[in-house]
């Protein structure tokens, strides 16, 4: 249903990916209960696995994907709005977003085992 909705609403001449018929954008408030309606409508299997997630995670999984395909702490930064109030980004707040687990460092730390 997200994909969905996110290849019929798709307007490259907008800057939101969230919008309604009735304005430019939707309102925080109003991307919230569609999350919550295209949760609602889930199969029992999607539920499963989606029940726990939240709108704000899909803020996190995108930070996560953009480092993973090379973007700078700094592109995410932008990207998602964390800025200063003199324009620069705040990294500090990316970070946060980004912070890599366990599993994701296992195979390079195997791979430092073989380097001298």
């Amino acid at each position: 249903p997200l994909h969905a909705y996110l290849e019929r609403t798709a307007d490259p001449t907008r800057p939101f990916v969230f919008v309604s018929q009735r304005a430019d954008r939707l309102t925080e408030a109003g991307i919230h209960h569609w999350f919550r309606t295209l949760k609602a409508q889930a199969t029992h299997a999607e539920w499963l696995l989606i029940q726990d997630v939240a709108f704000h995670d899909l803020r996190h999984d995108f930070a996560h994907r953009a480092r993973a395909a090379g973007w700078l702490l700094e592109e995410v930064a932008y990207y998602l709005g964390h800025i200063t109030h003199s324009g620069a980004p705040a990294i500090q707040t990316t970070a946060r977003y980004t912070q890599v687990s366990r599993e994701q460092i296992r195979p390079r730390l195997a791979a430092l085992r073989g380097v001298q």
